[in-house]
């Protein structure tokens, strides 16, 4: 039942947001989907590797019902939307539903400023942390359908198939998975020394730091850069 006078909630629209892939930064405004999904599918494959049969090891697992398995990493997840529906035949809407869906098409092409095509935030309402939305990939693949149109040949109507595979930069991945890695963010004055002797107690351990995070010249710290700081046992 509803209220007389009830306020109406509108509907969370899926969000696709351009990112630079370098720094996963938004570049550019969000595309938001006129009509959500129905359904949508994620799918992680996490490797485990048997024993070789030939050697040594694998010739113990003979007694056993089960071999020993080691862990061989894990795989991008695959965040797959069947059915992204497109239409303009509302008055109003539009004349071609390719004006609309040219822009998932962009997402596939390589940009000029990052040599490659941009990564991609999925976003769709909130969600508990580690869930599948906000969803950082790139597409892999991408069909689409065309399904009605005018007596010209124009099409008005079409449901695109979009594929994600995960994008993750190997440094933010590294921070979430290992709670033993430390950053810092270099601030007006610092120094490799002093961030050496700051975190280490220690000025000469900064060649750690340097190796770390790749630097050539440790004298030139840009501000604001987020640094690796390793374990030292």
């Amino acid at each position: 039942m509803v209220l007389a006078g009830a306020a109406s909630k509108s509907v969370t629209k899926l969000e696709i947001q351009p990112l630079n892939p370098l720094t996963m930064s938004p570049s550019g405004g969000p595309i938001k989907v006129a009509f959500n999904p129905n359904s949508y599918s994620i799918t992680k494959s996490v490797t485990w590797k048997t024993p070789d049969s030939t050697t040594g090891e694998g010739k113990t697992q003979e007694l056993l019902n089960a071999p020993k398995l080691t862990f061989g990493g894990g795989s991008s997840r695959i965040l797959t939307i069947n059915e992204l529906f497109f239409d303009v035949t509302e008055p109003g809407s539009g004349k071609d539903v390719r004006e609309k869906t040219n822009k998932i098409v962009a997402l596939t092409r390589i940009d000029r400023t990052f040599k490659q095509p941009p990564a991609c935030r999925v976003s769709w309402g909130s969600a508990p942390s580690g869930s599948d939305f906000p969803f950082d990939g790139v597409i892999t693949d991408l069909t689409q359908t065309f399904t009605l149109f005018k007596k010209e040949g124009t099409p008005v109507r079409a449901t695109l198939s979009v594929t994600f595979t995960e994008y993750l930069k190997p440094k933010d991945d590294q921070r979430k998975t290992d709670p033993e890695l430390t950053t810092h963010t270099v601030k007006r004055g610092d120094s490799l020394s002093r961030i050496a002797g700051k975190l280490y107690g220690d000025p000469t351990r900064w060649r750690l730091i340097a190796e770390a995070n790749g630097l050539d010249d440790p004298r030139l710290l840009e501000i604001g850069k987020v640094l690796t700081i390793p374990q030292v046992y």
